[in-house]
């Protein structure tokens, strides 16, 4: 085939729109190129924002998608609202090489996304939490208004097309020829959206190392039967800690915690899900009156016994504990007639209850992934990586995670940006490709 001539593609759906279209087109036999400047591999958060950005520059961009849905976890987030972004955004909130992705998040700030959505016609709005969602509550207009800047900005999206090979040159899956690839193929997350990990294989295969993935911002699961499946939906404010086998704290999270027919979610949770993977073997504990220590707790309720010797745990925390939890970490005896041993064992239970986790629910109900490309490996100038000339990299692929609150979105835009801009200009300049590229292809599984 001849570079630049047009190709009848069946392998994918190329996505022309009238309008809003909310998700791809009929599969059709249509005429697309087979040669672009710029191929974004993965149309998600972080490939929609590169896609954007590069095509804006005058780029002729091709946007790939294994999905036929076009922003299926965009949809899905944030109860489907689409957390787009919070209101303050520090490199302390992720997990990674935080002066690197410092650099980056600088690069594109939060007011500079709240600027960007807002000439998108999605205004934001600031929620207690600091969050923000789109005023309209609805993640669908944050997905049709990034096509829409797509297709204004010339991006040809190229959806239900799942990408195997790309060997440098670049060539993708034998058919598809483009001076620059942006990977934005993700991680393992909710594979059902198009995120099944493939993309580091791509990766792999171009040159780079992948740290162990694992499952970010995930649900955990308690050993079966336990009392804490039977106070599902109940909610508690907590401080959670990750322990060493030695007891040595590894790491700490306060927030919201909730009580499931599985186990444990929430927040709090979820936050401290990545460091519970991380760091095993290790244990969780929960302290459910935070700012308490047992012995201001062991204090307290002798203190209430003294003055009235009837009064039982339940009364003196009733005001501070879901009567549920209670009736499972203490009995009904009176203070005044408890043995001692009894209430310092419940006062340890409420301080620092070892949670029974066994495990976290996989990556079908994780949020984000954990572990991807290193930074070290990537120019943060411009996010090409520093292994495979042409080849860029942003989003969800690199080992880079944040916190809930829309944290890992923020990541997705300004690493996105990044790449696309760095990619356009890569080809004003002339950039000579796959020079230092490995020869070899790869097949995902």
């Amino acid at each position: 085939m001849v570079p630049g001539s047009p190709v009848e593609s069946c392998c994918g759906v190329v996505t022309r729109r009238c309008g809003l279209l909310s998700s791809a087109a009929p599969r059709l036999r249509v005429k697309i190129s087979d040669k672009y400047d710029i191929a974004v591999v993965g149309a998600g958060a972080a490939g929609l924002m590169a896609a954007i950005s590069a095509g804006r520059a005058g780029a002729r961009v091709a946007a790939i998608d294994s999905a036929k849905r076009i922003g299926a976890k965009i949809l899905i987030s944030g109860g489907g609202r689409c957390n787009v972004t919070n209101e303050a955004v520090r490199a302390a909130d992720f997990n990674g090489s935080r002066n690197a992705i410092a650099k980056v998040l600088r690069t594109f700030d939060v007011a500079a996304t709240v600027a960007f959505f807002e000439d998108l016609g999605v205004p934001l709005k600031i929620e207690e939490t600091g969050k923000l969602f789109p005023v309209s509550n609805r993640a669908r207009d944050v997905v049709d208004a990034l096509l829409t800047a797509a297709e204004d900005a010339g991006v040809e999206i190229i959806s239900g097309m799942r990408v195997d090979v790309a060997v440098p040159g670049f060539v993708i899956n034998g058919v598809l020829h483009a001076d620059r690839v942006i990977l934005a193929a993700g991680g393992r997350s909710v594979p059902k959206t198009g995120s099944d990990g493939s993309g580091y294989d791509l990766a792999r295969a171009l040159g780079h190392t992948v740290t162990k993935a694992f499952p970010a911002l995930v649900p955990l699961i308690v050993t079966k039967g336990h009392w804490i499946t039977e106070v599902s939906g109940t909610s508690v404010d907590a401080e959670l800690a990750v322990k060493s086998p030695t007891g040595r704290v590894v790491q700490r999270h306060r927030g919201s915690m909730l009580f499931t027919h599985f186990g444990l979610s929430g927040p709090a949770v979820l936050d401290i899900s990545r460091h519970w993977i991380a760091s095993q073997p290790a244990t969780l504990a929960a302290n459910f009156l935070p700012g308490e220590t047992f012995e201001s707790l062991d204090a307290t309720l002798v203190d209430a016994a003294q003055r009235n010797p009837r009064a039982t745990v339940a009364s003196v925390l009733r005001y501070r504990l879901p009567d549920r939890l209670i009736a499972h970490l203490a009995s009904d005896t009176a203070l005044g007639r408890m043995p001692k041993d009894e209430r310092r064992r419940i006062v340890h239970d409420v301080v620092d209850f070892t949670l029974p986790v066994i495990r976290d629910r996989g990556f079908d109900y994780a949020e984000v992934t954990a572990g991807g490309v290193p930074l070290e490996e990537i120019d943060l100038n411009t996010m090409e990586s520093r292994l495979c000339k042409g080849l860029y990299l942003c989003g969800e692929i690199l080992d880079v995670d944040g916190r809930i609150g829309g944290f890992n979105f923020q990541w997705a835009w300004a690493s996105g940006r990044a790449a696309g801009m760095g990619a356009a200009v890569g080809g004003s300049r002339g950039h000579e490709t796959a020079s230092s590229c490995p020869s070899t292809s790869s097949e995902s599984s």
